[in-house]
């Protein structure tokens, strides 16, 4: 990945643009630390489905520090019609 300062990405951005579509990720700094990165769109899309989890997932999974209980199933005394 190469490194951006702020204000030759400013300048080029076009370059940094076509940088960043030709060999990745590119890192953009600012006062010498970095500051975001440039990402081809396609490697944006992979990244954000990769992340997303369904609800029933995060759910059902025990290792979730969700907080919510979920009590058994099937332990429920039934009423007569």
């Amino acid at each position: 990945m190469h490194s951006w300062p702020v204000q030759d990405a400013k300048a080029r951005f076009s370059e940094l643009l076509e940088t960043s579509l030709a060999e990745g990720p590119q890192l953009v700094t600012k006062h010498g630390k970095a500051a975001a990165v440039l990402v081809p769109i396609r490697q944006w899309d992979a990244l954000q489905s990769a992340g997303k989890r369904a609800l029933k997932q995060v759910l059902l999974d025990p290792a979730a520090p969700t907080g919510i209980a979920v009590p058994a199933r099937g332990g429920l005394k039934l009423r007569r019609v």
